[in-house]
């Protein structure tokens, strides 16, 4: 009896079951008749492609479906778009970022999918009352519209078309506009491209498209790009794109504030709550998410060394030559050494790409890749894609040139080859280009790891330090790797200093901000985790100065330089300039090469050449030079303060003995006579003429004018007292009555034209139009001399000048010299006459 009952139960069951489905089916058939919307079963079939995941793809024949669950209605997804691969001779490479937007899935009016562009500009809290105004007043726009096609099996996702979404361009997975102009090509063509192919995973969608465009075959106008072969051919070009979709977190990662005094990079938007009484921007570094594992959580706690519970894994792109990929991954994994002041251990790791597993894609956003480019350009690169309300990096990736084996061979070669015998050769051996490697792989890592420039870092060591075998083989020549310091090119060959105080390494700064921007702090807001983060900085700046950061060079601290070392520019560039007189002398004997034609030689030439005008370059931004040192009231002393005037009058001193009196020791006929064509200028004139261009340029008159005003006379260096000093230099034969040969009769001469440049601008700020449109003055900035004491006190010191030329000038013996000395007078004189009437 009780079997029996239990029979007449699940059959009422099944029946009651089977009636539910019936009806659900009605329903959904009512509902389908009403609105249009099928069941998923009229769009999947036994004979549809699929490929699920975070959004499920279907693909029947030629058309393409995405099913969108509702739960991932009004998540944020990043969308960036990748070149794949790219015809011959382009000048962008596969592998690398195009752009990226922020998007959002939203169910919309009269059963459409609505598709909007989301901006980060204002956010407010919304248990805050002004989130109404924050919400009314920043409406995302809709950029795309999709019909709703058919509901998912259990009526919580919907299935769009997305065919035309992923086969025609649109605002989201066209080309960058600087892909098209760097390539020259036109509009797509339909009939020539397709869907190459598609695969969601758990957290993103990548798409994959093979396009043809129409492309330029003509031949380019200057500085035009050039025309691709393929072009050349048949008037169009094919490659392939990629369109990652990304699921950004949820929940965002408690931001870092950005403090200028560590160097990450940064992004900000505009906060807004009840108890604001400003309006301000909220900036964030730029980081990755690097937390503890809950069972780990007491012994991070306790300072214990612990296993992050997502590490930071770079994978090589298989196209990478096997002898480099043990340096390249040596380059990553080094980074370890600055996650342990973070705490954390084995938090960075570097790993060849699985060539035999077909469930890895390069183009799959959830891998970080250093993607190997077959470019001629001597260059890496290291960007960063990361969530815009809190700075987590999502996606990451680094770019490395072929060529930059060529870079760091010659930087080397100029800069390290006294010191290291490995580097007095055309080829390296494959342990010294390692090495090279190694160390560039490194920072390009830090800025993948959000680390900005530190060219103030090499400034913090004493330039005679460098020459200290014990101490910079033990604390290296800069103290960041994320500084363009280089190779220690202060080393003599006498010091006997390996390549553990030569080449860069990571150091102090770098462990330091690694700590700051990574270590994990339990605060309750982002608002404590600042107060924390802060006093770090200030307490350490009082324990270490070796961990100031110094930015990255854009303004005029001459502390903050690249491919500068030491504390002080003319003894560091003095030591410099030794060493290429080393390597000048030897160079016939390490370049020669079989067949060569004199290549080797002309090209490290010019290198020798192009450092020398460095190290003059160094000296000349230590002349009219604020030191700019960013501090928090709890710091002591001022953030700006001027450069000594003994630093000042050193930097001029130097040019006049090491550039305006002539460098002979690069005028060797031995070696210009197989190199050069005397039918040209060479690098001495160029570096003379440049560097009195920079001397009287408007920003160093400027300058030197407000220092005087603010720090008062005596404490900064008078324009006046400058050009004194200059002048004793330049025109010393006024005084010696020695001939003047011909570099130094140019030198003379443009330091005449130069000052009635000068004088130009001071009256009319002519300078603006070049600072407009790129001209001579492009580089110079505001304010200008206009409305100053600068014409003035130039006008007069040009009359000074001209009466001590004139009585030089009878005194002279040699004739060249003479008329030289007559000629500038007489220029002195018509120019002060055109301008002020002067007798």
């Amino acid at each position: 009896m009780r079997m029996k009952l239990i029979y007449v139960g699940l059959l009422a069951l099944c029946c009651n079951s089977l009636m539910a489905q019936q009806d659900k089916g009605k329903q959904q058939k009512a509902d389908s008749l009403k609105t249009g919307i099928k069941p998923i079963s009229s769009i999947v079939n036994k004979d549809t492609e699929r490929n699920m995941g975070m959004i499920n793809i279907y693909k029947n024949g030629e058309k393409y479906y995405f099913e969108i669950p509702d739960a991932l209605l009004k998540r944020e997804l990043l969308v960036t778009n990748w070149l794949v691969t790219v015809p011959g001779g382009s000048p962008k490479y596969g592998g690398e970022l195009m752009n990226t937007k922020t998007i959002t899935f939203e169910k919309g009016f009269s059963g459409k999918m609505m598709l909007r562009v989301v901006s980060v500009v204002t956010q407010a809290d919304s248990t805050n009352t002004i989130s109404k105004a924050v919400a009314n007043s920043n409406i995302n726009p809709i950029a795309m519209v999709f019909d709703i096609k058919a509901k998912g099996e259990d009526g919580k996702s919907s299935v769009i078309d997305a065919t035309d979404f992923m086969q025609k361009e649109n605002s989201f997975t066209m080309l960058s506009a600087e892909v098209k102009s760097k390539l020259a090509i036109g509009a797509m063509a339909a009939d020539r491209s397709y869907v190459k192919s598609v695969a969601s995973y758990p957290t993103n969608v990548e798409l994959k498209m093979l396009r043809t465009y129409s492309a330029t075959a003509a031949v380019p106008k200057p500085g035009a790009p050039a025309a691709i072969e393929a072009a050349k051919i048949g008037s169009a070009i094919t490659m392939e794109v990629s369109t990652s979709i990304f699921l950004m977190p949820e929940k965002a990662m408690m931001p870092r504030h950005f403090d200028l005094r560590v160097g990450y990079f940064a992004n900000s938007y505009q906060p807004i709550s009840d108890t604001q009484q400003n309006f301000g921007p909220k900036s964030f570094i730029v980081r990755y998410r690097l937390e503890p594992k809950a069972e780990d959580m007491a012994k991070y706690k306790r300072g214990e060394l612990v296993e992050p519970k997502v590490p930071i894994v770079y994978y090589l792109d298989p196209a990478t030559p096997k002898q480099w990929r043990p340096y390249l991954i040596a380059g990553i994994n080094d980074w370890n050494e600055a996650f342990k002041a973070a705490g954390f251990k084995n938090a960075i790791i570097g790993k060849e790409w699985p060539e035999n597993d077909p469930t890895m894609s390069l183009e799959d956003a959830r891998y970080k890749v250093l993607r190997y480019l077959p470019s001629d350009v001597p260059n890496a690169y290291g960007p960063n894609i990361h969530d815009p309300r809190s700075g987590e990096i999502l996606q990451s990736y680094i770019g490395w040139y072929h060529n930059v084996m060529s870079l760091v061979h010659d930087w080397y070669m100029v800069q390290a080859s006294p010191s290291d015998p490995r580097a007095r050769t055309m080829k390296f051996s494959d342990e010294l280009m390692g090495e090279l490697i190694r160390f560039v792989s490194s920072h390009e890592v830090g800025h993948t790891l959000g680390l900005r420039h530190n060219m103030g870092s090499s400034s913090c060591t004493p330039v005679e330090k460098l020459r200290d075998k014990k101490w910079v083989e033990a604390h290296g020549h800069t103290n960041s790797i994320m500084d363009y310091a280089r190779f220690n090119y202060v080393a003599q060959p006498e010091d006997s200093i390996s390549t553990a105080g030569i080449m860069p390494r990571i150091n102090d700064y770098d462990k330091w901000a690694i700590k700051w921007g990574y270590a994990y702090i339990d605060a309750k807001d982002d608002l404590e985790d600042n107060k924390i983060v802060s006093k770090w900085v200030t307490d350490s700046l009082k324990a270490n100065p070796r961990l100031w950061f110094g930015g990255e060079g854009m303004n005029f601290d001459a502390r903050c330089q690249s491919e500068d070392l030491g504390d002080n520019s003319m003894k560091a560039s003095e030591y410099g300039i030794k060493n290429l007189k080393y390597v000048l002398a030897h160079l016939p004997e390490w370049t020669k090469e079989d067949n060569d034609l004199y290549q080797n030689q002309t090209k490290m030439y010019l290198q020798v050449a192009t450092q020398y005008a460095r190290y003059v370059g160094h000296v000349v931004k230590n002349i009219a030079s604020v030191y700019e040192t960013y501090k928090n009231p709890d710091q002591p002393g001022d953030v700006y303060t001027v450069t000594p005037i003994e630093t000042q009058k050193e930097a001029v001193a130097f040019l006049n003995a090491q550039v305006f009196d002539t460098p002979n020791w690069l005028l060797d006929l031995k070696i210009l006579n197989k190199i050069g064509n005397p039918t040209r200028n060479g690098g001495v004139h160029t570096v003379q003429d440049r560097t009195m261009q920079q001397l009287f340029s408007d920003r160093v008159f400027n300058t030197l004018n407000i220092t005087e005003q603010r720090f008062g006379r005596g404490n900064a260096y008078s324009v006046s007292e400058y050009l004194a000093d200059l002048k004793t230099g330049v025109w010393k034969e006024l005084k010696t009555n020695t001939a003047i040969d011909m570099y130094r009769r140019d030198v003379q001469k443009a330091y005449v034209n130069n000052l009635f440049r000068a004088v130009k601008e001071a009256e009319l700020g002519t300078n603006a139009l070049g600072l407009l449109f790129g001209g001579p003055g492009a580089e110079e900035m505001l304010p200008f001399t206009v409305n100053t004491d600068i014409a003035s006190v130039l006008a007069y010191h040009l009359e000074n000048l001209r009466t001590e030329i004139l009585a030089a000038a009878k005194v002279a013996t040699d004739e060249d010299s003479k008329s030289h000395l007559l000629f500038v007078a007489n220029r002195i004189k018509n120019g002060l006459n055109k301008r002020f009437d002067s007798k």
